[in-house]
């Protein structure tokens, strides 16, 4: 796993992540599961509205990559997607802390934790998902944000759920701020977002192509891969019992009991009840992040690694840089 730092352009951020990108798998996975083109001027008309840097780091990628623009566009903008495979993700928030496990294959898997600061957007860390995307990650703000999939009900053209992610960890300060993003914009697939920020604010947002609908606790929230919302619930899989089992464990959890700390190490070893090893089977956990409300720590780290990224993020945000510049884990399949 790279750990990549970048401040400045968008356009030169794009660039230094297309150079890191270009010799690596995930390039040429993209090419494979991405179509050969897409609408180009739908696609900048929705940057455009919601982060029009965004297009400035899609063309320095193109540069970064060698790769022309419409070529680099379509593998990595996440605009028309092509149907992705069920994925498996575990959120618990509350007003002190976020902390998710992010579980899937590793051939799908970006491998790269970013943490950037561009000249027109905030200041974000968190790890990428087809280049500009991300799984999760936080910003500037404290705002926090995670994508859960739950299904392709209703699949139609429109942005993927990790470019849904970059663009609010870019842009909003809020959860309610980035409820709002989220009702605008036009989701392809069925996803849960669960949210969290600095100022106590907590929320799960379930969103498919038709309905956007935000849930709330003010104790203690958890998200997995179904919809909870009656509304929503005929979009659920047919078989949603793993995500049922992965819920209930953390809402039997008393998230006083345990400090940030503790919590993580919860979700990060390889014993607990929401790790997984099924990598074979699209159901392996892949990494933990987490981040703390209360003094703006992040704690991250891969599968089975015996690092684990401990930062205030504000002071990187204030310009001081992580020593590290990888991380090394272990992916022990069933």
């Amino acid at each position: 796993m790279d750990v990549l730092q970048q401040r400045g352009t968008s356009f030169n951020i794009g660039v230094g992540l297309g150079k890191l990108l270009k010799d690596l798998p995930i390039v040429k996975v993209m090419e494979n599961i991405t179509k050969q083109e897409i609408e180009m001027e739908k696609m900048k008309s929705l940057y455009l509205a919601f982060a029009p840097h965004l297009l400035e780091e899609l063309r320095g990628l193109s540069e970064g990559l060698r790769l022309p623009f419409n070529k680099c566009a379509a593998r990595f903008s996440g605009y028309d997607m092509p149907k992705v495979a069920a994925m498996g993700c575990s959120a618990l928030i509350t007003k002190d802390y976020y902390v998710r496990n992010y579980d899937f294959s590793p051939v799908l898997y970006d491998g790269c934790f970013s943490l950037l600061q561009p000249n027109n957007a905030y200041a974000t860390a968190g790890y990428n998902l087809q280049a500009i995307g991300r799984h999760d990650g936080v910003n500037e703000h404290g705002l926090v944000a995670g994508l859960h999939f739950v299904s392709n009900d209703g699949y139609t053209e429109g942005l993927s759920a990790w470019t849904s992610i970059r663009m609010l960890l870019d842009t909003c300060q809020t959860v309610e701020d980035a409820i709002r993003l989220l009702e605008e914009i036009p989701h392809s697939a069925c996803y849960n977002f669960s949210l969290g920020d600095e100022r106590g604010n907590t929320a799960v947002v379930e969103a498919s192509p038709e309905k956007v609908r935000a849930r709330r606790d003010e104790v203690l929230l958890t998200c997995v891969n179904h919809f909870q919302m009656e509304e929503l619930q005929e979009k659920n899989r047919a078989f949603i019992e793993n995500s049922i089992k992965r819920n209930r464990y953390m809402q039997g959890l008393n998230s006083g009991e345990f400090s940030h700390k503790e919590m993580f190490h919860n979700f990060s070893d390889k014993h607990s009840p929401i790790f997984f090893t099924d990598y074979e089977n699209l159901f392996g956990t892949l990494h933990t992040f987490s981040y703390s409300f209360v003094d703006s720590r992040i704690l991250t780290a891969i599968a089975q690694s015996n690092q684990v990224i401990e930062m205030d993020f504000r002071d990187w945000v204030g310009g001081t840089n992580l020593q590290e510049t990888e991380l090394i884990g272990f992916i022990e399949n069933n």
